[in-house]
């Protein structure tokens, strides 16, 4: 999808609703600063707001997709076009996330480590010491939940009974036994636990 183009698109539907990006954010219950990150091409809107979004200017998601009014002739082909585009940029967006989480895991970890070391070799006071202790116990503490909260929700988890692929509960990611990216869990199909892998495509 190519988001200058969408941007351009969202800008002429909304000046042809007679509306500035300050009403159109008062409409859709966000910032003028969304919208004009849209209409620059910087970011897409939410799916969540995709809907409201069509509604206020009066077009189709499919024709926003395209960043163009659709003709009825081409309009399942761009349809079509848009659903791939989708999974793909999906597809990208789930690795640039797990390549985040390894480094928000390493970052945290070293983090831990260097405070905990610094804390039980060098002299200090007592205060300081547990300051160090508790600061580095917090870090880790949010490193690991970022890490936990992308790895459950980046891909899928793919059974290995039934080769269903799904998103799991944070609850059930956070107490399985794993293995680097493969989770002991119960598959919400088949009721069967196994070795889940991680897998980007569904």
């Amino acid at each position: 999808m190519d988001q200058i183009k969408i941007g351009k698109f969202i800008a002429e539907c909304r000046k042809k609703q007679n509306l500035t990006q300050m009403q159109l954010a008062e409409k859709l219950n966000i910032t003028d600063r969304a919208i004009s990150k849209w209409e620059n091409g910087k970011a897409m809107p939410d799916s969540s707001i995709m809907l409201d979004l069509c509604n206020e200017l009066k077009i189709s998601v499919n024709e926003l997709l395209s960043g163009e009014v659709l003709e009825m002739n081409n309009y399942n082909e761009k349809l079509e076009q848009n659903l791939i585009d989708m999974v793909k940029q999906k597809e990208a967006s789930d690795k640039k996330m797990l390549k985040l989480e390894i480094v928000i895991g390493y970052i945290s970890s070293i983090t831990f480590m260097i405070l905990i070391f610094l804390a039980s070799f060098i002299e200090m006071q007592d205060w300081i010491r547990i300051l160090l202790i508790v600061f580095g116990l917090i870090t880790f503490a949010i490193g690991m939940f970022n890490c936990l909260k992308i790895e459950q929700t980046a891909g899928y988890y793919e059974c290995q009974k039934c080769h269903h692929k799904y998103i799991p509960t944070y609850s059930s990611v956070l107490l399985s036994m794993h293995m680097n990216r493969t989770r002991y869990m119960k598959c919400p199909k088949c009721n069967e636990k196994s070795w889940q892998k991680k897998v980007i495509r569904k």
